[in-house]
C-alpha cells in the first residue's frame, strides 16, 4: 500500500501561535517522525512525503531556506545514526527530485549516502521529495525520451513512467493533504495518482496526529475502489 501526504500547514501553523516559519518547519518534521511510525505498523509498505516543491526552493527566503535544509541535515543525519540498532525501520530512502541541483553539496552527500545505506531495504520504502514538481517530472520524463531519438509511434504510457523521475515509486493509493487546502499542487504525482483516493483535512500538518493518519486509512479501506469500472 502506498499513502503519500502533502504536509501543508506548517507555516500557518507558526503564524497562529506566535512562532517563526522555521518553529513550523521543525514542529512538522517532529511530527512526521511519529507518523511514519504509525503508517508502517498499519501496513502501509511504501510512505511518500513532500518535502519541499521545486517552487518553494526557489522563492522562499534564504533564512527559511537554511531552516528547512538544518531540518533535513538533522533527519538524514538521524536515519544514519539508527542503521543496526533497534530504533532502525529497515526502509529503504530514496529521494525524488532536483535537489542535487538545489540543495548544499554537504546535504547532497549526506542524502546520497542515506540512499546507498539502506539500498538493501526492500519491504518498506521511504519517499521523501525534494525540490519537487509533478509537472517538471512529466517535463523531465518528455526531454529524456525526445534525447533518446524515439520515434513519436513507439513513445506509449510505459516508456513515459520509466523516464520519470519518481519512476521507481508505485501507483499511489492514498492521498492525504493537511493544512484546510482541498486541491493537489503542480501536478503532484501526477502519474502515480492516477487512480488515488484522497482525503483532505483542516488540520495543519504539525498536528495531525497518527489517530487522525489512522482515521484517513480507515476511511480510505471503507471505501469502494473501482479503478474507473
Amino acid at each position: 500500500m502506498h499513502v503519500s501526504i502533502i504536509p501543508d500547514g506548517n507555516r500557518r501553523w507558526a503564524a497562529a501561535a506566535g512562532l517563526s516559519p522555521g518553529d513550523g518547519h521543525r514542529r512538522g518534521a517532529e511530527n512526521l517522525e511519529k507518523l511514519i511510525d504509525c503508517a508502517y505498523e498499519r501496513g502501509v509498505d511504501c510512505l511518500s512525503v513532500w518535502g519541499s516543491s521545486l517552487e518553494n526552493l526557489t522563492r522562499r527566503s534564504l533564512t527559511e531556506k537554511k531552516t528547512l535544509f538544518d531540518i533535513y541535515k538533522r533527519y538524514f543525519e538521524r536515519i544514519l545514526r539508527q542503521i543496526g540498532t533497534a530504533e532502525e525501520r529497515k526502509a529503504g530512502v530514496s529521494v525524488i527530485g532536483r535537489w542535487r541541483e538545489k540543495l548544499p553539496a554537504d546535504l547532497v552527500a549526506l542524502i546520497e549516502e542515506c540512499q546507498r545505506a539502506t539500498a538493501d531495504y526492500r519491504e518498506k520504502t521511504l519517499a521523501v521529495l525534494l525540490a519537487y514538481s509533478g509537472t517538471d517530472d512529466m517535463l523531465e520524463a518528455v526531454r529524456k525520451v525526445i534525447a533518446a531519438g524515439v520515434e513519436p509511434e513507439e513513445v506509449d504510457g510505459n516508456l513515459l513512467r520509466e523516464n520519470l523521475l519518481s519512476a521507481q515509486l508505485p501507483p499511489v493509493d492514498l492521498m492525504i493533504r493537511t493544512g484546510g487546502e482541498p486541491h493537489l499542487s503542480a501536478g503532484f504525482l501526477m502519474w502515480q495518482m492516477a487512480d488515488a483516493q484522497l482525503y483532505f483535512t483542516d488540520t495543519f500538518f504539525p498536528d495531525f496526529s497518527p489517530e487522525e493518519f489512522v482515521r484517513a486509512l480507515d476511511d480510505f479501506r471503507a471505501r469502494a475502489r473501482r479503478l474507473g469500472a
